[in-house]
């Protein structure tokens, strides 16, 4: 993973209502959110999450998928687990790791 992705996606973290909307998605897993679930959810206008599903989309973070007349919102779990991955690449001083960079997220 390039280092400007994870950059990227970083930056789009570190805003409080698009780190909340990302978690919501998270939990709610491959069945995804439309807007207004999301906006009822999280007590957030409609126009104000428009605004952040945009840039979490624009950071590749999450996807949007166009069901009938509604837009469905999922977390994008290969992305997230690539940023994962990328952030403990070196981890344990260069030792083998307990951790998997493929198990981080067994339920996505």
């Amino acid at each position: 993973m390039e280092e400007k992705f994870v950059i990227k996606a970083l930056a789009a973290l570190a805003q409080i209502n698009r780190l909340q909307i990302f978690r919501v998605l998270v939990v709610r897993g491959s069945e995804g959110m439309t807007p207004a679930l999301i906006a009822e959810q999280l007590g957030m206008p409609a126009n104000t999450l428009s605004f952040h599903l945009k840039e979490l989309m624009n950071a590749d973070l999450i996807s949007q998928e166009r069901s009938g007349r509604n837009l469905i919102y999922r977390a994008q779990f290969d992305r997230m687990n690539a940023v994962l991955a990328f952030l403990s690449q070196n981890c344990c001083q260069g030792e083998s790791c307990e951790v998997n960079s493929e198990a981080i997220c067994k339920t996505c």
